[in-house]
């Protein structure tokens, strides 16, 4: 669900009032225009996301095991995993809508349940499929802004910025995917909060809204905003995202910066000499890894540039070509999760109970 419509407003007792919301400005040049107007950077609000030794069980199911991670305000964050590795549910416990069975999931230091006006202090969308059909988009984000107390003049904003300016006033069955993950993410921008959880943003939409919804990430996180994404959709994540949590069977695989962690999993330099025997017989005395690929190609595992290339030079050994093998997030996400590593079944289905997901 468009999680950032969570009725409660601020503490769930307080009188439905209207208020001024801080807010994004919409592009400058239409819907899917990717030059967004500029705003000072930085928020004084800016708070991380915190999983520490995050436990989850359905039953005999270990949906989440150990899982510790951090999202750093500034920062997109991928969060990934194959089908059933626990993203979901452990999204689904950062917003409050499971138990966790030990450990923590704190936003700013809080956990969801614990924020004064949730709408203004995280945006989520979970799925685009939960909207009433026969409700119009503007209707539907003028009920969550009411009931947020925030002003409604909000809600035209937010249909500008993500691209439904002229839809609006469409009913949401007449919706394509596309158009409704659009308006589960102006749902979660109604109270411009400083932090975003989304799951799959990008379903549905074509490629023009899949860059125009990666130049908007960007953007906000330029802002400040801390922003947790999770998509199987690896190739704009690599893109997208500063960086990445990997898991696999309810447990962390790897984690940190996308660039730090493609260098670490894998590393080779493809080399074409003539003396490809004795390069061979040079690597083995090193104790480095060494493929043969061709009778004039070799790959060297393992070693970076600057150790390998003294090595060869020593060895007056003649290269007509040395090139960094590079490593996409794909062969990385494959290696780390491969199907070697167990992944949790979900939970048997009982009345009210939480499907684990991944």
């Amino acid at each position: 669900a468009a999680h950032g419509t969570d009725l409660r407003g601020g503490t769930g007792h307080e009188a439905v009032k209207v208020g001024h919301v801080p807010h994004l400005t919409a592009p400058a040049r239409g819907p899917l225009c990717c030059d967004f107007v500029e705003a000072p950077s930085g928020r004084a609000d800016a708070v991380p996301i915190e999983v520490a030794g995050l436990n989850k069980r359905f039953g005999n199911i270990q949906a989440v095991a150990d899982l510790d991670f951090t999202v750093a305000p500034g920062r997109i964050t991928g969060f990934l995993g194959p089908n059933g590795a626990g993203k979901t549910t452990t999204l689904r416990i950062l917003l409050g809508l499971v138990k966790a069975t030990s450990g923590t999931a704190t936003i700013g230091g809080r956990r969801y349940q614990e924020l004064e006006h949730p709408l203004r202090r995280v945006g989520a969308v979970l799925e685009a499929t939960s909207f009433h059909p026969a409700r119009r988009a503007r209707d539907h984000l003028r009920m969550c802004a009411i009931a947020a107390a925030i002003e409604t003049a909000r809600v035209d904003e937010v249909l500008e910025l993500v691209g439904l300016g002229d839809s609006g006033q469409r009913r949401v069955g007449a919706y394509s995917l596309g158009m409704r993950q659009r308006l589960g993410l102006a749902t979660a921008l109604l109270g411009d909060p400083p932090v975003l959880i989304l799951d799959e943003p990008a379903n549905g939409l074509d490629p023009q809204g899949i860059a125009w919804l990666r130049e908007f990430l960007r953007y906000l996180a330029g802002q400040g905003h801390t922003v947790l994404i999770s998509s199987h959709l690896l190739a704009e994540m690599a893109q997208t995202v500063d960086d990445v949590v990997i898991i696999a069977g309810g447990r962390a695989r790897a984690s940190g910066p996308l660039s730090g962690l493609i260098g670490q999993v894998h590393l080779a330099m493809r080399i074409r000499t003539p003396e490809a025997d004795r390069l061979q017989g040079v690597m083995a005395a090193a104790h480095w890894k060494v493929r043969r690929l061709a009778h004039d190609l070799v790959l060297v595992e393992g070693v970076p540039a600057d150790q390998l290339g003294p090595v060869l030079a020593r060895g007056q050994i003649v290269i007509y070509e040395m090139v960094n093998q590079s490593t996409d997030l794909e062969s990385v996400f494959l290696s780390l999760t491969g199907p070697d590593i167990p992944v949790p079944t979900s939970a048997p289905s009982a009345p009210g109970a939480p499907r684990v997901a991944g």
